[in-house]
């Protein structure tokens, strides 16, 4: 293994399907997910971290110890195992592409899909590299087992180079990312680190310090079931009410009419029938105050609605999922600037980009861990035209041990 390379890596771990399930009763959300947990960990002690630990919840803890004699702050790297419940990760068929020459990619696997050199950018990048697609019947999992695979690659580099100076490493693969669990159980304390990182992104170069804050609205109408025969006047069919409320949410305010710091309100999972229907609706904005105005627009929907369906039951219930890093991180500029460093050595011209979503170092920062997240150099995420360049693979492996080193020398400095 300490000869293998990031792709070597990734092709491994995606052969393990990690889906996630929303609204499932264990922890993981699903077994499965352990499969790949306790690879990680069996590969950690072969590669000779000699501290690891996969406790109850499947969490899986390493610590590589520090090789400079000076106090530096403990580091943590991140990555999450699981895959979007959105699309199957079972039987991935990665299709790597040795030398990317430009233009559209028709998979094979389907070819009625095709990834679009006008709608991906950041292939630009990827041009006489080698990238990886899905088949175009599964997604490809690079979300985030690229970033797994980087992190990996970053403990072999550390296990095997000594003249790779750094502090107290402590290393940390979680479950349920995608369906916003990850850091459920994740013992802070335990963990040990001071300021860490997540290996989460996309494009090369670009560094997260900020996310969205999140809230979950779930609406439920309850109508009304009767044999159709004899509906009439009797039968309150909760299809068409819920129905009612989607159409007449804010398309301007949408994921598809929507990017930079806008924010948005995102229906997304719909489960109904004529007696009750419920639908799932994402809150999104980068100011937290924000959200309450979001949760005011759809309650002024189902206003507009009620006097449509006098006799459906609408109801509504908003919960809280996560909040924007951007304050935690902003408490010490070191976390990202040495990040921005790490980046700039790596060759990397690096930008901070706001994430329209959040990651397991939302919640890690609002609970005392400062987080920001590191790219991966994939695409796509969560469908079947996901791909990764693997150059952006290797290069998140240059940042994560650049930034390590960083973080030594600037305590040497501060004596």
């Amino acid at each position: 293994m300490i000869s293998e390379t990031v792709l070597d890596k990734f092709l491994r771990y995606v052969a393990i399907d990690t889906q996630s399930k929303e609204d499932s009763d264990t922890y993981p959300s699903t077994l499965k997910q352990l499969d790949l947990l306790r690879l990680l960990s069996k590969e950690l002690r072969e590669l000779g971290v000699s501290q690891v630990e996969m406790d109850e919840h499947g969490y899986v803890i390493a610590t590589i110890p520090a090789n400079v004699g000076i106090k530096v702050p403990v580091i943590g790297i991140i990555a999450h195992v699981d895959t979007s419940p959105e699309v199957t990760g079972a039987n991935v068929k990665p299709n790597v592409i040795s030398e990317y020459r430009g233009g559209d990619i028709v998979l094979p696997g389907d070819t009625s899909i095709v990834i679009k050199e006008s709608e991906n950018p950041s292939l630009k990048l990827a041009i006489g590299r080698t990238i990886v697609t899905t088949d175009g019947t599964t997604l490809l999992g690079a979300d985030d087992k690229a970033g797994v695979a980087a992190v990996m690659t970053a403990v072999q580099e550390l296990q095997g180079n000594s003249s790779i100076k750094h502090g107290e490493v402590k290393i940390a693969f979680t479950p349920d990312e995608e369906v916003g669990a990850g850091t459920k159980y994740f013992d802070i304390a335990k963990f040990g680190a001071d300021f860490a990182y997540t290996v989460d992104g996309d494009t090369p170069g670009e560094l997260n310090r900020e996310t969205f804050s999140a809230n979950l609205c779930t609406i439920t109408v309850e109508g009304r079931d009767i044999h159709p025969g004899s509906a009439k006047n009797v039968m309150v069919n909760s299809v068409r009410v819920i129905s009612e409320i989607i159409a007449r949410l804010p398309k301007n305010i949408s994921p598809e009419t929507t990017d930079g710091y806008q924010p948005y309100v995102h229906p997304y999972v719909l489960d109904g029938g004529v007696g009750r229907s419920t639908v799932k609706v994402l809150f999104r904005d980068f100011k937290t105050e924000g959200l309450s105005v979001l949760e005011k627009i759809v309650e002024r929907v189902l206003n507009e609605v009620r006097p449509v369906f006098p006799n459906a039951k609408i109801s509504m219930q908003v919960r809280e999922q996560y909040r924007n890093m951007r304050e935690g991180v902003d408490k010490d500029p070191r976390v990202a600037d040495y990040l921005f460093e790490g980046a700039k050595r790596a060759g990397l011209q690096p930008e901070w980009k706001p994430i329209r979503g959040g990651t397991d170092g939302s919640k890690l920062t609002e609970a005392g861990l400062p987080t920001p997240n590191i790219f991966t150099g994939g695409a796509n995420f969560h469908g079947k035209m996901e791909w990764v360049n693997v150059w952006g693979m290797e290069k998140a492996v240059e940042t994560v041990l650049n930034t390590l080193q960083i973080w030594a020398e600037k305590s040497a400095g501060s004596r």
